[in-house]
């Protein structure tokens, strides 16, 4: 009887971590205390706000938690990387937001895991804060539609909100909308710029319009082991914010950035990648801040 190859390869390690994060059955996440609904911002573009949205999302539905993305984003990015429908006419967070359809009426379901749900962002809301600026209650217009027995409706543990790269009235709204912040910070040389300004921004919106929003998780992304800036900007980040931070840290992934292009997420596109395996380690740390049971953190 010829003896099991002990034989390591990198394909066989990749496929090993791939059944991980496709087949994770013994290691469920543990549900939040409270329903979470967590705003994704920065106002600096290409900081991988969209990517971390839907790719956290993505891998609590994979660990059996309920998901909800809600794209705020006009480009629409994160409803291409969920692969729903977003073109004109489509319900979508645009007609949410003029109280036109319901949260449940806009919401689709990703063809990538039954829990990982998606409200789209079609090319009418480019327009959508010139038409705000002219509504009552403009700033919460979002948290209207969110309300506690929308969100049932829906039936949903998690509700990441993506945000564009400003912080304009919808990212305002989205911020009334939310109890928290995940704030992503790539790991390079101007990680820090503009971030006084959100802060100043958060500050704001916590003092006249939600006092119950704060920031409880920064994640770092992009990070290029090979660099000295990338070690000295975590370490940066770490010792200003301290425990907001999550242990995990997303790596520059070629994966990452091909997977939206194929209508995935890089668990559906290659769950075997290191970028994969990150955004799966993330979210284990964000479920198990959520919950009694797991190990909590404070807020900014």
């Amino acid at each position: 009887m010829t003896p099991p190859s002990t034989d390591w390869t990198p394909i066989a390690e990749e496929a090993e971590r791939a059944a991980r994060v496709l087949h994770p059955e013994s290691n469920k996440l543990p549900r939040p205390d409270h329903r979470r609904v967590m705003t994704v911002a920065n106002q600096k573009g290409g900081v991988g706000k969209t990517t971390s949205a839907v790719n956290l999302a993505a891998a609590l539905a994979v660990h059996g938690l309920k998901t909800l993305v809600i794209d705020l984003d006009p480009q629409g990015n994160a409803s291409t990387a969920l692969n729903v429908d977003h073109r004109s006419g489509t319900p979508s967070v645009y007609e949410v937001l003029l109280g036109e359809v319901s949260l449940a009426d806009a919401t689709a379901v990703s063809e990538q895991s039954p829990n990982l749900l998606c409200v789209p962002a079609t090319i009418d809301l480019a327009g959508a804060e010139i038409e705000l600026v002219e509504m009552t209650n403009r700033e919460s217009r979002l948290k209207e539609a969110l309300s506690s027995e929308a969100i049932d409706e829906v039936g949903v543990d998690y509700v990441f909100i993506d945000c564009p790269p400003s912080l304009g009235l919808l990212t305002v709204n989205a911020m009334v909308a939310a109890r928290e912040v995940l704030i992503p910070i790539q790991c390079e040389y101007y990680a820090l710029e503009g971030l006084g300004q959100l802060l100043s921004n958060i500050d704001l919106v916590q003092k006249h319009l939600n006092p119950t929003l704060a920031v409880s998780t920064i994640l770092l992304t992009m990070y290029d082991g090979r660099t000295k800036l990338a070690d000295q900007v975590t370490a940066e980040v770490r010792g200003h914010f301290g425990d907001v931070v999550l242990k995990t840290v997303i790596p520059r992934n070629v994966k990452v950035s091909e997977a939206p292009s194929y209508g995935q997420t890089v668990l559906a596109y290659d769950p075997g990648s290191r970028g994969a395996m990150s955004y799966v380690d993330a979210a284990k740390e964000i479920a198990e801040r959520g919950s009694t049971n797991g190990s909590r953190s404070g807020t900014l």
